[in-house]
Formats: C-alpha cells, structure tokens, sequence
C-alpha cells in the first residue's frame, strides 16, 4: 500500500536532517576517522593470477588473498591500499584506493567487435579486455582487429570520479599480418627507436685542432664476426726485446665528424646505444657514419684515437700514451679463423706480417688473464647463442659460439685498454664517465654475510663492500665450485651503473674501469673520447657529466638487455613449439626458484622455460618451495636447488605470453 503523502515528506526530510547531522557533528566526523584509522588495512602490489583471483603483496612480504570480484578493480602491478577483511582464520583484501597504476603506456593488440573498438594488454599476467578510442590524430580504418598498438590507461576504477577502464591508442606499431611484429612491438614496449636515425646530407672531417700521427703503414688488423660491419677497434702489436709486448690499440673516431650539440650527438645522446637484436641492429648514430666512414674497413685510410700501451712479461700494465693518428686496417679477420688457425685447424691462414703479430697476441693475451686471475677477476666463459634467420624472421637453427682463443684475444687487449683510460681521465680530469659496480649493495652487504655465515664462510663486512677484500673472498667462493651458493648469492648483488666519478669493478676486480673502445655504438666512449682529446689538446676540461646523463645510459643500457632478451623469448617459442608438441628433452640447468615453481635454461640452445609446481608432482600439496633458500623437497624429499642440472620435457609454447612450459623429465 502506497505511504501517504505526508508521510513520505517527513521520512524525506528526516533523512535529509539526519545527513546534514552527520555532515556538520564533529563528534561524528571524528568518529568516522577513527573508525578509519582503526580498520586494519595494508598497502602493496597486486599480483594476478590465470584463475581470476590474485594476491596483494606487501613490502615486507606479507600476502593476502584478493577475490575475483575485487580483482575486477584493479589490474597485475598497480600499487593499492586495501581494507583487510578477516572470516575466522582466512584474510583476505579489498582494494579502496590506488597509489600508483601498474600500467600506463602499454602495448596491445586491438579488438574490435560489432563497431566496438578494445585493446587487449599485451602482458602475460594481464587479460583485461579494456575499452579504447583512438587519439585524434590517427585514422581509425588503418587500425584493424589484431593490430599491435601503443595505448594509455586514461581511466581507472579506483581513481575519484571513473566509473572503470578505458584506455586511448596512441600509436600503430605493426599490422598483425606483419612478419616483423617480434621486433617491432618489442622495440615499442621498451620506448626505443625502431629505426637507424637519418644519415644527414655530407660529414666532412672536422679540424679539431690535433695533429694526427700517421700510422697507415703499421699492419694494423681487426678481428670481428664475419658479417660486423661497424668495426671499431684494430690491433697492432709487436713483442719488446726487453720482454712483454706493445700494444697499440686504435679507435674508430666518430666525434672527428660529429660536433658535439650537432643534431646527430643529441639524437645519439638519447639512444645511448646501438641495439643489438637477433637478424636487426639499430645503430646509435647514422649508417653512413657507423658502417662506413668511422668503421674500420680494410684497406681504407681512417681518422681514430689510439692508445700505445706497454704489458711486461707477467701480464701486468707499464706505461701507456694516448694519441690522435690515422690508420688503414690491412686485415679483416673473422674470430672462427683465427682461432682455428692458432689451433692448427683448417685450411686459413693469415699473412706472414699479421702471423706473427696473431702469435705474440695470443701470449699476450695468456699473461694477462694469467695476471688477472691473480691480481683482479675473470668472468666464467658462457657460450653465445646464435640465431640463423631467414629474410623473413624465421628461425632457421641456434648455434653456440664459444668465446675461444680469438675471442680472449680481443677481449683482454679491450679490458686492458679500458683500464688505461680510466686511469687517464681519473689522473688528469677527475671525471668521465665510468662502469662502476659494486658486488654487494651496503643495503644487502649485511644480509649476504648472515647468508654466507649458515654456510660456514665467515667474513667480515669489508671483504662485501671493499675491493681488495672482496677479491679474496671471490677466489674463495670459486674455489668451492658450488653452483647452488653462487646462484643464491646473486640476491644480494648489484648491476653495473654508469658514473661520472671514478669507482671500483667489482665484477672486473679492477680499481675503476671506464669504456672508449666502442664509441661508434655507445654514447659514453664518445663523451670520453672528447674528453682524452681535450687533455692531449691542453684544453679545459667541462663540468663532468650530469647525474640525468649517466642515470639514463644506465637506464638505456638496461632497456637495450631487456629488448634483447624479448625479442629472443619470441623466436625461442616459434623455433621451440615443435619440440613441446613432441615433448622433446633437454638438458637444463635451474635458474630461479619462486613460489611457483622454477626456471631453467636449455643447454642446448639458451632458452629458459618455466616448470610449475603442479608438474612437479600430481599432488601440489607434497611439492614444498623454499623461494628463499632456492631449494625444492617432493614428498619431504629435496629434490631440485639452484643450479642444479636436470633433463626436462616441454611441454607448451604459448606465443602470446612468449614462455616455454616444461617438465621434469624423471
């Protein structure tokens, strides 16, 4: 029965009174904060999972339970803070406000559907189909279902005043039929260039004032792989009759062309690198100036900047002279031939002048790794994996290439000259710019030596964050070959960061460390050449590099790794998915350990795969994780540990996560 009209005004107006009371009572307010203040809530990252609910994880490693109804608010990665609702002894979270959004820029791949148009985030741990309009500026016919895009998440559920998802196409990057799409939308995910910057019209060589020393008759030689065509660095060297050898060491000179401030030093200046992809490079500065006038091409007279440096006989560094010149590469050497020729195997063979200078190199080259292994540190060799493409992308085979003898020869004569030119910017200038790595991070310095004390290696925290220390204790661990301790310890350790300040190589064992041997393909061996060239000039030197400057080659350097490693887990899914359909196996070794289970790496060819839990053992509830100590008991038994060596089977390749899937294979 309807309520009489009276009725219904007061109940209206008492409702309207008794809102305005509580909008006006501070009593009340004040009661609102507390209730607030004392609702236990947590802050973190959401993690999704396939099945539709996901995980809050907190800074301090706490985990609760997300429901898939929740999970409709937020998406994998964004930061939330969430209100934690208790039933008996089960928690789970409802997310109430966003910190900060796990996606902004993404790439994606558009749906349209019945006139309406979506992306799809192209993401493993998302699945979101999120509603889309196109930026003004692009033509939405050339944008059709399947296309790969870059978009923006301009919406968002839990930011004031959106009602959901929604997000804006910014870009097209490649039409799905595109055989190009592994690189291209790689390429754009990371925010890097997708093609060589513009060569410009006429590079005349610059008078920089120097006076060049010609060294065009010296038999100077490079050796590269046999397709390189930006080759930077050739050798001459000559053994001294007093014992050791001289080795002079020439540089291609990009900066006699480029003034710095010109339009291409500042498009090199943000690129940072050169791009090194499997069957594409994009080159840090113009193609005719990083294949053809800097690059150091046999028979051709080129500008560079050369270093003449003395190494005794023990395999120790004399004295070293930095220097302008010209020079002429009188051999192109390809890494294979040489070592093979040094090893007495097939038909090659070098001109007697570049013979005998192959000869003393390779002396040279065993007293310095001899030097350096006493002295300083040497990387563990690891092969290189290989992709042989066809014209159209596709995968033909994966080969290893092993870092032999030629490969150590060019190798230790680079090392040796990059330490002579951190000692040179450190002694005369005070800056440049650096490779600095530091083994342990203070912050963890503390916690690898607790780790390393339940291992019964006591050490003190200055063998962790001093360089001399930490040598002896680095010879140390290698001595005990436990790959399981040298995987856990990796937790614990830093990355390389460019500096302008002159810091320790922890990695190398050296005191400081500072490239110039590459600067047709790095930024920061150009900064330095300009820097040497200003000292042998007797001129000022500039202010040192800005903090913005090295923290973005940081950053960049990091970018390219990453594209690298995409574009490979791609071509690994397409050559690999024959082999999962016939759950082919492999020898594999473990790399990680996480909740859900563990990553390998084929032997074979260098892809890594996941193995879950569940295909660990048919019952999920008898395979116990250590994450943190990196090991894994089945049935109480331990059965897998970091580094260990396996067989596995795959099982899947799944292109549109670009992940592998895999077994053991026991």
């Amino acid at each position: 029965m309807a309520q009489p009209v009276g009725i219904r005004i007061v109940a209206t107006y008492s409702r309207q009174l008794i809102e305005h009371m509580l909008q006006n009572n501070s009593l009340l307010a004040q009661l609102k904060q507390q209730i607030r203040e004392t609702t236990p809530r947590a802050e973190g990252v959401i993690k999704a999972t396939e099945k539709g609910f996901g995980f809050l994880e907190t800074d301090s490693g706490e985990s609760y339970f997300v429901p898939p109804p929740a999970m409709k608010q937020v998406l994998h990665g964004d930061r939330v803070e969430a209100v934690i609702h208790e039933n008996g002894d089960k928690k789970s979270v409802e997310p109430e406000k966003l910190i900060e959004a796990g996606l902004d820029r993404f790439v994606a791949r558009v749906q349209k559907r019945e006139g309406r148009l979506a992306v799809v985030p192209d993401h493993p741990s998302i699945r979101n189909v999120l509603k889309a309009r196109i930026k003004n500026s692009l033509d939405e016919d050339s944008i059709a279902d399947g296309d790969w895009v870059v978009a923006r998440l301009v919406r968002h559920p839990l930011k004031e005043n959106d009602r959901g998802f929604f997000s804006q196409i910014d870009e097209l990057v490649a039409k799905a039929d595109n055989p190009a799409v592994p690189w291209r939308v790689t390429l754009a995910r990371h925010a890097l260039e997708q093609e060589c910057p513009d060569a410009g019209s006429d590079w005349p060589l610059r008078d920089e004032g120097l006076t060049r020393e010609d060294l065009t008759a010296q038999p100077f030689f490079t050796i590269d792989g046999e397709k390189t065509r930006d080759m930077d660095d050739a050798l001459h060297v000559v053994t001294r009759p007093e014992g050791g050898w001289q080795l002079s060491v020439a540089i291609a000179d990009p900066t006699a062309y480029v003034e710095e401030g010109h339009a291409a030093d500042l498009e090199a200046r943000v690129r940072a690198f050169t791009v090194y992809l499997p069957g594409q490079n994009v080159t840090m500065l113009p193609e005719q100036l990083a294949d053809d006038l800097c690059s150091l091409r046999e028979g051709q007279e080129r500008p560079a900047l050369a270093c003449t440096l003395n190494i005794n006989a023990d395999g120790s560094l004399g004295d070293y002279r930095f220097f302008a010149a010209n020079v002429k590469s009188h051999a192109k050497l390809v890494y294979e031939r040489v070592s093979d020729w040094i090893e007495g195997q097939g038909d090659w063979a070098p001109a007697d002048n570049i013979a005998e200078q192959l000869h003393a190199l390779r002396e040279l080259t065993e007293a310095r790794t001899a030097w350096r292994n006493e002295h300083a540190l040497v990387f563990k060799d690891r092969p290189d994996y290989v992709f042989d493409l066809d014209e159209a992308g596709n995968v033909l085979g994966i080969h290893t290439e092993d870092r032999r003898i030629a490969n150590r020869m060019i190798e230790e004569s680079m090392i040796a000259a990059n330490a002579c030119c951190a000692d040179f910017l450190a002694s005369h200038i005070g800056h440049g710019i650096f490779n600095v790595h530091r083994a342990f991070e203070p912050e963890k310095a503390e916690a690898a030596q607790e780790f390393l004390a339940t291992q019964d290696i006591e050490v003190a925290q200055e063998a962790l964050t001093e360089l001399a220390h930490y040598k002896k204790l680095k010879r140390a661990l290698e001595s005990r070959d436990d790959a399981w301790l040298d995987a856990r310890l990796r937790r614990f350790q830093g990355f390389t960061s460019m500096s302008a300040q002159p810091g320790p190589h922890f990695g190398l064992g050296l005191p400081a460390y500072a490239t110039w041997t590459s600067p047709i393909r790095k930024y920061g061996d150009m900064v330095n050449h300009r820097l040497i060239k200003r000292v042998l000039k007797g001129e000022q030197a500039p202010a040192e590099a800005s903090q913005q400057l090295t923290e973005q080659l940081t950053e960049r350097r990091r970018l390219n790794r990453m594209a690298e490693r995409d574009v490979k887990d791609w071509l690994y899914v397409r050559y690999l998915t024959p082999a999962a359909q016939n759950q082919d196996t492999f020898d594999a070794e473990i790399m990680a350990i996480n909740r859900g289970g563990m990553r390998v790496r084929l032997i074979e060819n260098g892809a890594t795969a996941f193995v879950p839990a569940p295909l660990m053992h048919s019952d999920r509830d008898k395979v116990v994780i250590d994450d943190k100590e990196g090991r894994i008991q089945i049935e109480g038994e331990e059965r897998f540990k970091l580094g260990d060596s396996l067989r596995v089977s795959l099982t899947e390749a799944r292109e549109e996560t670009r992940s592998l899937v895999a077994k053991p294979a026991d």
